[in-house]
């Protein structure tokens, strides 16, 4: 039985729409799996008149149980049909008011499309937790805009978390061969090193290699860590940290691999070695203590084709890994590498989870 594969359509005023109608054109895009879009018509109907699409909006308003039949009578008939999910909303309560022309301008979303995108991503979630849909895939939001009307959470991971009431959630960039999980995201970088405590690694490494088994199918995963400092801090001379804090915790795990042989968690490793190691085939998964040391490799390696995955979640939830891209909307350049590569890999791991 093929997953059925929530898109939430995203920030409507940048590339979400586009991305999505480029992905429903490309051949082979539904395989695998039954996509559905959460969101708004005329934002996509905008989209396939800019890009000269064939395709055609099939709005499906049945109750939630009979979302799957609703989207298998789709699949059988044929090419050009994007569905766009309109039924009661499986939380209860009444939908977003459809939006106007105005509230959908290039790179100004109005209250009303930033109400939308919350209310998306909550029948998503809805939906998910319900049983109704196997996966969820997320196009990008703008957070200033979001955060503006009152949006409490720093992005969707936080907002998954909260509407699903999962306990610890790790981000993961994820390409066709590289893999690499954050201890730290959005933060200062002179942050860093305070935050970095073996309660964090603990989580972080655990839910990473646990989510390497159940995900991604990975019998015995092997996850490298990275040091914090240059050349792993040189037996302390650049730094502490991987001798107080990142050594001790890598220990604890190869203790316990007396008991079970699960996991092979690694290092600490130079960051500047050990993606290398990792895109030759040595590790499954590297966990990076910060940001730009984790994600300028992935998107060296595999710019438009690395897919953000929240990893502990109770649902399955991907993303594409880019921005809304204000300064292109509306001009047809948008790549849906992502996005395609985004929904394969939620439909995978849904697969893998059953």
């Amino acid at each position: 039985m093929q997953p059925v594969v929530a898109i939430t359509m995203g920030d409507p005023c940048g590339i979400g729409p586009e991305v999505i109608v480029k992905a429903f054109d490309s051949p082979g895009f539904a395989n695998g799996s039954l996509p559905l879009v959460i969101g708004d018509r005329l934002p996509i109907e905008r989209a396939i008149k800019l890009l000269g699409s064939p395709a055609k909006v099939m709005v499906i308003c049945e109750p939630a149980k009979t979302l799957r039949s609703s989207l298998e009578e789709v699949a059988s008939a044929g090419k050009g049909a994007i569905p766009l999910w309109s039924g009661p909303p499986a939380r209860g309560g009444s939908p977003p008011a459809p939006l106007t022309p105005a509230d959908i301008e290039f790179a100004n979303p109005s209250p009303a499309a930033c109400e939308a995108v919350v209310a998306w991503i909550k029948e998503a979630a809805s939906l998910a937790c319900g049983g109704f849909i196997d996966a969820v895939c997320t196009c990008p939001i703008n957070k200033e805009r979001l955060h503006g009307q009152g949006f409490a959470f720093p992005g969707h991971t936080e907002f998954f978390q909260e509407l699903t009431g999962s306990k610890s959630v790790v981000m993961m960039l994820a390409g066709p061969v590289l893999r690499v999980a954050l201890a730290t995201i959005h933060v200062a970088l002179a942050e860093v090193p305070g935050l970095i405590t073996k309660e964090l690694l603990r989580e972080v490494i655990g839910v990473t290699a646990e989510s390497m088994r159940r995900d991604f199918a990975v019998k015995s995963p092997r996850v490298a860590v990275c040091g914090l400092n240059p050349h792993c801090g040189e037996a302390g001379k650049f730094g502490k940290e991987e001798i107080e804090t990142i050594r001790p915790v890598i220990g604890e795990f190869e203790a316990d691999r007396l008991l079970s042989a699960d996991f092979r968690i690694s290092g600490p490793w130079p960051a500047d070695t050990v993606f290398n190691r990792a895109m030759s085939g040595e590790f499954d998964a590297v966990v990076a203590l910060y940001h730009d040391q984790g994600l300028i490799p992935v998107k060296l390696a595999h710019f438009n084709e690395a897919v953000n995955v929240s990893l502990g979640l109770q649902i399955v939830r991907t993303s594409v890994d880019h921005g809304t891209a204000y300064d292109i909307a509306g001009k047809g350049l948008a790549d849906p590498g992502s996005l395609i590569a985004a929904v394969k890999l939620a439909a995978s791991i849904a697969v893998n989870r059953s």
